[in-house]
């Protein structure tokens, strides 16, 4: 039994050669003072999958990028057109044509009617030449459309803003005769400063009532016996006389200059009378003294 010789040792290329023959898997050789070491196969890792610490994947989502918020607009399917601007414009209008052609002619609105005389504060008298339906900014507006033909001028006033703009009808004839007894009187000036007394006037003429016109032209009237006006003072004299005549023109039926002359007349007249009574009353006192 001595004799018998010892078999070799196989080695661990021999074993891992065996194994492959019979179907295992191979081992490890294992060392001496250390444990068996289990072999795991890893997974390669990929940089796109990696898993960072503290944040959590985003998913990806049309029109973002991963990792990025999306910005607060809103992503809306596109609403199909059917008709182009151009084509939706020609269609607006046509039907507005269509309308102005059914639309019969406006003669009367608020109690005016076309062709009538009426009296604008702003600008004295002038002449509704037509009623007309404009569109301004989308809204339909019906307008008195007024010729101020000696200051070559037409404004077009809405027809529901006659009581803030004060245009009022030709004054009647009491009216205008309380105007014309208003010039047989003395003229009444205020002892202030003539810039107040100024705005006063202004404030009167424009206001279009004709008994205030008529007081201006009363107070500011010069006869050839006193003494002349400053430039301000005949201006607004010639303003407030021409609102006057216009107006007593276009009552009467007259001709502005035949309704200026009559105005003047007027006043001519009664200053003449308060001379003669002044220089009466004069001659009396001195009469009486004497």
């Amino acid at each position: 039994m001595a004799d018998k010789k010892k078999a070799p040792a196989r080695s661990a290329k021999s074993t891992a050669a065996a194994g492959k023959k019979v179907g295992r898997k191979p081992t490890a050789a294992k060392k001496p003072g250390r444990p068996e070491a289990k072999l795991v196969a890893k997974k390669p890792v990929g940089k796109a999958h990696s898993p960072i610490k503290g944040k959590k994947p985003v998913a990806k989502t049309a029109g973002t990028v991963a990792g990025v918020k999306p910005s607060g607009q809103k992503i809306t399917a596109p609403i199909p057109q059917q008709m182009t601007p151009k084509a939706v414009a020609e269609k607006a209008a046509a039907a507005r044509q269509l309308m102005t052609a059914q639309k019969k002619p406006v003669n009367q609105r608020h109690g005016f009617k076309a062709s009538e005389f009426v009296v604008y504060p702003a600008h004295g008298v002038g002449k509704i030449v037509a009623i007309e339906e404009q569109e301004i900014a989308g809204m339909a507006l019906e307008l008195f459309v007024i010729n101020f033909e000696k200051e070559k001028l037409t404004l077009r006033v809405p027809t529901g803003k006659l009581a803030s703009v004060g245009m009022r009808k030709l004054a009647e004839e009491p009216v205008v005769k309380k105007a014309m007894e208003i010039l047989k009187g003395r003229a009444r000036v205020k002892r202030t400063m003539w810039s107040r007394r100024a705005q006063e006037y202004v404030a009167k003429i424009n206001s279009g009532d004709l008994v205030s016109i008529a007081e201006v032209v009363r107070d500011l009237y010069r006869s050839e016996a006193q003494p002349e006006q400053s430039y301000s003072e005949r201006q607004l004299y010639e303003d407030a006389l021409d609102r006057m005549a216009r107006e007593i023109a276009a009552v009467e039926k007259l001709d502005e200059r035949g309704a200026v002359q009559r105005i003047t007349d007027v006043l001519s007249k009664s200053a003449r009378g308060r001379r003669l009574a002044a220089e009466a009353e004069g001659g009396d006192a001195e009469t009486r003294a004497a």
